[in-house]
């Protein structure tokens, strides 16, 4: 430790020293001038920037009906204003001070002039990372390495964070390190993302490929790429992939102990992607839950009802449980209605006209016929079963039930059919005829003769 903490003095002492000369080359009388000649620059650069931001909103609010991506671009070239002025009126003032005076006496201004080019250019290109704190923290990084690259303290500072480290047997881990391993980790991932959505959107849109290959072959692509990319990432900081076959299986027995239920659900997805048995847009019932399937996930399936709800459904439940798949081959599904109608009524002309009205409701199909049978003969009706077709289950079974039964009772009404429903005849008994009869009964009970007539 005490080695570590020595090295780690010896490379901020070196830093600190070339800070120290940096510093007294600043003081020359040259490097002054070219110092306040910078201010100079920089105030007027200030209010230039803040005339021409003025100007440049103005003008973009008089435009009216652009595009989103214009909007933008004018946005990030308003917020860079000032820097891009200070650029040109520095490389400027540097090209008339090469001609005119000794190329060492404008050396600061030109230095600067590229460290602020190369600050606008990150600044630029960083606004299209939509991530505003990953923005940040890459902009940051970037103008500090630029910034450590053009006055040579690049390889002071790396020194330094290599110097800050610590070791395990023989891994040694060093901040230096760490921050290529996030350097390079950041890099890979943004590859990793911008590949993995270009092969979305080519899978997605694939025909020859079922909804549910879709989903599997998303999930596939998403863990392999991105997979790749925090390996690479490991080793680049030097980690030994090999030391993880005890992590792995110390991780794979607590699975096996506390986390039963995440990996069925992870391994019931699975199975259900490669089998088939249901996909995004199917209309399945589970339960007390109808609904379509809205998307299939690692843990659990969302199902989506025609109220608006939307329930998270374990794998596992689809897996082990009986799902009622009303779209699994087909989309078409047949819907049985139950009524009954008076024994005055003709059986014959009852069948005809429920046939009619239900082939008059627009979601019923037309082209599968649709049929009325006779169930039994009730207590108080002749009890039938009117079944149809749809092919829309998704838009709900209640609407299309409702608008068949409203059929049919208009139906029913024109042609004078009617729908009984069960009766009760009750008879009264004379009152005092019962209170005779009830103190009769009662006398007898108590053991009293009964009083004479």
């Amino acid at each position: 430790m005490e080695l570590i903490d020595q090295g780690i003095l010896d490379a901020g002492a070196g830093l600190i020293g070339q800070i120290e000369i940096f510093v007294r080359s600043m003081l020359l009388p040259w490097r002054l001038y070219q110092l306040a000649i910078l201010g100079v620059l920089f105030a007027v650069a200030h209010l230039l920037g803040l005339a021409a931001r003025h100007r440049l909103e103005a003008w973009v609010r008089s435009r009216e009906g652009w595009p989103k991506w214009r909007l933008r671009l004018a946005v990030i070239v308003s917020s860079r204003m000032r820097g891009a002025i200070f650029v040109l009126l520095a490389w400027l003032v540097w090209a008339v001070m090469q001609q005119v005076t000794w190329p060492s006496r404008s050396f600061l201004i030109g230095l600067w002039a590229t460290i602020a080019t190369a600050w606008v250019a990150v600044g630029f290109a960083a606004q299209f990372i939509r991530n505003r704190p990953l923005r940040r923290a890459i902009t940051w990084l970037a103008w500090t390495y630029i910034a450590l690259h053009y006055l040579g303290f690049l390889d002071g500072a790396a020194a330094f964070l290599d110097s800050i480290a610590v070791t395990f047997d023989d891994f040694r881990l060093s901040a230096l390190g760490v921050l290529k391993g996030l350097i390079v980790t950041g890099i890979l991932l943004f590859v990793a993302r911008a590949l993995t959505q270009a092969l979305i959107r080519r899978i997605t849109t694939n025909e020859d490929f079922s909804p549910s290959m879709r989903v599997l072959s998303v999930k596939a692509v998403q863990l392999s790429f991105f997979g790749i990319a925090i390996v690479i990432g490991l080793r680049a900081i030097g980690f030994d992939l090999t030391g993880l076959a005890v992590l792995s299986g110390a991780i794979g027995l607590g699975i096996g102990f506390g986390l039963q239920k995440v990996v069925s659900n992870l391994v019931s997805g699975v199975i259900i992607l490669l089998d088939k048995s249901i996909k995004p847009g199917d209309v399945i019932s589970l339960g007390e839950t109808f609904g379509w399937i809205n998307e299939l996930g690692a843990r659990y399936v969302s199902v989506v009802t025609r109220d608006g709800r939307e329930y998270l459904i374990p794998n596992e439940d689809l897996v082990t449980g009986q799902v009622v798949n009303w779209s699994h081959s087909d989309e078409f599904v047949r819907i049985d209605l139950h009524f009954g109608t008076s024994y005055a009524d003709d059986p014959h002309q009852v069948r005809r006209i429920a046939v009619e009205a239900a082939t008059g409701v627009p979601r019923v199909l037309a082209d599968r016929e649709v049929r009325c049978h006779i169930t039994d003969f009730g207590d108080s009706a002749i009890n039938f079963v009117l079944r149809f077709w749809i092919r829309d289950a998704h838009e709900g079974l209640a609407g299309v039930r409702g608008a068949v039964y409203l059929a049919l009772w208009d139906a029913f009404q024109a042609h004078g059919i009617t729908i009984p429903f069960p009766q009760r005849e009750l008879r009264v008994l004379d009152s005092t005829v019962k209170v005779e009869s009830a103190g009769v009964a009662a006398r007898q009970a108590s053991g009293g003769a009964p009083e004479p007539g």
